[in-house]
C-alpha cells in the first residue's frame, strides 16, 4: 500500500509539473513581431505571421537584410507556398510545443523563391550580382531574402519564368527524394502517383518519367487532361475508379494522399514493391486528419516493412543544393515544366493561402513580388 501511495504521489507531482510547464510556456511564448515594430531605415516589404490563423498574415515593412561574407542577397521576383505553410499557420496544439505555444516562433512566411542576385558577400564566388537564381529560404515571401551561398540557392534555368522557378524547391525536392532515395525508382518500372495533379504530384509524374518509368497518375475528373499533358502514360480518375481495386500491380507507389488502408495498397504493390508515403493528404486535409495520417504512417510503415518484402517508406524532405541543381538541369532539359495554377500579388498572400487550403489547387500557387516605392503608410495588415 505504501508503494502505491508513493507511485500515485509521484504521478501527481509529474502531472502538476507538466501542467505548470505548459502554462508558463504558453504565457511566455512570444516572437519578434513587437521588436520589429519600429520604422526601418531601409525598408522592404515582407509577409509575417505574428499570430496563429490564416487571417492573421500581415504585410509589414522590415529592415532590408545585408548579406554576410558567405551570403547572397536576392531580390525576390516570385515565391510559392506549400501545404505545410497552411498547417503551420493553423497552429495545431500538437505542434505548438515545437512551433510556439501562444504565438509562432517563426514569424517569416514561405520557403520557395526565385529572383535576381543584388549583392554578394566577399567570400562568395558561385554567383554574382545580376544572376537569376532559385532556391529555398525561410521568409521567402518578401521583397528580399539573404541565403547562404553554399546552401539552397542555384542558377535559374533560362527556359522557365521566375514564377515557375519560384515553385520548384519544396515540391520538387519532395518528389525527387521520395522517388529516387526512398522508392529506388528504376527505368522500366511501373510507378503510380496518387495525387498527381497537386504541387508535389505534378513534379513526381514528370520526375518518374525522366527516370524512365511507366507512370500512372491518380486525380479527379477535371485534372485528367492536365496529368496527361505532363507525361503520365495512364490516368486514373478516382471519382470513377479505385486504383486499389484494379488488376494492375506497381513497383513504386508514390502516395501524396494516403487515403487508403495499408492492406489496400499492399494489394496493388508487386511482391518487392515500395510504397513511398510522401504526404499527409495535402492542403485540404483537416489538422487532426493530417496528424493522424502522419502517426499512422510512421508506426504502421515501420512495422509492416519489418515483416514483408513489400516496403512502406516515410521521410522528411531535406534542403540540398545538389538536388536543386539536378532539378534545374531536368528543367533546363525540358523534362520538368513546373505547373502553375494561380498567381497572387504580395499584398494578396492571405487570399493565396486561403485558396491553397481549399485543397483544389492544380500544381503550385505562386506569389509574385514587385518592388515598389515604399512608405510607412503602406505598412498594413492583410486581415480580412
Amino acid at each position: 500500500m505504501k508503494v502505491k501511495r508513493v507511485l500515485k504521489w509521484s504521478a501527481g507531482v509529474i502531472f502538476l509539473a507538466l501542467v505548470l510547464w505548459l502554462f508558463i510556456a504558453y504565457w511566455t511564448s512570444t516572437n519578434d513581431c513587437d521588436r520589429n515594430a519600429a520604422a526601418p531605415s531601409n525598408p522592404m516589404k515582407a509577409i509575417m505571421n505574428c499570430e496563429y490563423g490564416v487571417d492573421n498574415l500581415q504585410l509589414r515593412e522590415l529592415e532590408k537584410p545585408t548579406p554576410n561574407d558567405n551570403e547572397v542577397l536576392v531580390r525576390v521576383r516570385a515565391a510559392s507556398i506549400n501545404p505545410v505553410d497552411g498547417h503551420m499557420m493553423r497552429g495545431s496544439w500538437l505542434m505548438r510545443p515545437m512551433s510556439g505555444m501562444r504565438k509562432p516562433k517563426n514569424t517569416r512566411f514561405g520557403t520557395d523563391f526565385s529572383g535576381v542576385v543584388e549583392a554578394v558577400g566577399k567570400d562568395v564566388t558561385s554567383v554574382k550580382p545580376g544572376d537569376e537564381v532559385f532556391g529555398a529560404k525561410n521568409g521567402a515571401v518578401a521583397e528580399y531574402v539573404c541565403v547562404k551561398a553554399e546552401r539552397a540557392i542555384v542558377m535559374k534555368p533560362n527556359n522557365v519564368t521566375f514564377e515557375q522557378a519560384g515553385s520548384v524547391a519544396v515540391a520538387g525536392l519532395t518528389a525527387l527524394q521520395g522517388l529516387r532515395d526512398k522508392g529506388r525508382i528504376q527505368a522500366g518500372q511501373k510507378v503510380l502517383v496518387n495525387g498527381a495533379s497537386g504541387g508535389v504530384g505534378t513534379f513526381a509524374v514528370q520526375i518518374a518519367k525522366a527516370f524512365g518509368a511507366e507512370v500512372s497518375g491518380v486525380c479527379s475528373t477535371r485534372n485528367v487532361d492536365l496529368v496527361k499533358s505532363i507525361g503520365a502514360d495512364h490516368v486514373i480518375d478516382y471519382t470513377k475508379e479505385d486504383f486499389t481495386k484494379r488488376d494492375q500491380r506497381y513497383d513504386v507507389i508514390f502516395d501524396n494522399v494516403c487515403n487508403h488502408s495499408f492492406a489496400e495498397r499492399r494489394r496493388v504493390l508487386n511482391p518487392k514493391g515500395i510504397c513511398v508515403l510522401a504526404g499527409m493528404g495535402g492542403a485540404g486535409v483537416k489538422e487532426g486528419q493530417a496528424i493522424g495520417r502522419i502517426a499512422g504512417n510512421l508506426f504502421t510503415a515501420r512495422g509492416l516493412s519489418s515483416f514483408t518484402d513489400q516496403k512502406f517508406a516515410q521521410y522528411m524532405t531535406k534542403m540540398s543544393k545538389e538536388d536543386l541543381i539536378m532539378l534545374g538541369d531536368l528543367t533546363q532539359a525540358g523534362k520538368i515544366t513546373p505547373v502553375i495554377d494561380r498567381t497572387y500579388k504580395l499584398s494578396d498572400a492571405t487570399d493565396a493561402l486561403r485558396y491553397l487550403n481549399e485543397g483544389h489547387a492544380r500544381g503550385k500557387v505562386v506569389i509574385t513580388v514587385e518592388q515598389e516605392t515604399k512608405s510607412n503608410s503602406e505598412q498594413a495588415s492583410l486581415r480580412r
